[in-house]
């Protein structure tokens, strides 16, 4: 990827760029309605796209309820995985949730996705559960995950480590994710 990525929030304008992502990385993707629905609900639904060359490659959905921060979904186009733009989305995501009043972030994630799990470990998130036969599709597992005080100085001080690493790994390949 070589122009620069531009996070900016989703428009409904951008529901069939996400909606080809979605396609691409889920066994149980989301529709357009679903979509629609989510962005008619800007007081508590935030999402946002990250554009590289006028084309959306990847999204991120944030639900907020009361203190608490839901990633409702996260996707990045399938050729530019493991560039760093889910970091970059996630991170994203966080730093919205604080800004938003919230003190803790949870999401559900597939079992068997060690990728995912791995980048949301780097973020602070643990296991609090399980919920059984979550994906339809395949009735696997989701591993529910929480990360609490999300308003602190000191996970403020991790998510700064975060961009740091971002975005001098970009630096060195010449790249921006």
């Amino acid at each position: 990827m070589s122009a620069p990525v531009i996070l900016r929030t989703m428009m409904l304008d951008d529901v069939e760029a996400a909606l080809e992502i979605e396609r691409a990385s889920s066994g149980m993707p989301w529709t357009s309605g679903i979509f629609r629905d989510e962005l008619s609900q800007p007081d508590a639904r935030y999402y946002t796209v990250a554009v590289s060359d006028g084309r959306v490659i990847g999204f991120v959905g944030l639900m907020t309820v009361v203190d608490e921060g839901h990633i409702t979904n996260i996707a990045v186009s399938p050729s530019l995985r493991r560039a760093r733009l889910g970091t970059t989305l996630l991170l994203h995501a966080a730093r919205l949730a604080i800004a938003r009043r919230c003190h803790s972030l949870t999401l559900e994630v597939r079992v068997s996705n060690e990728p995912a799990r791995a980048l949301y470990a780097r973020f602070g998130f643990a296991p609090a559960g399980i919920r059984k036969a979550y994906y339809a599709d395949n009735r696997e597992d989701a591993l529910v995950l929480w990360v609490h005080d999300i308003d602190t100085a000191a996970y403020g001080l991790k998510l700064a480590s975060i961009a740091e690493r971002v975005e001098r790994i970009s630096a060195g390949s010449g790249e921006l994710s």
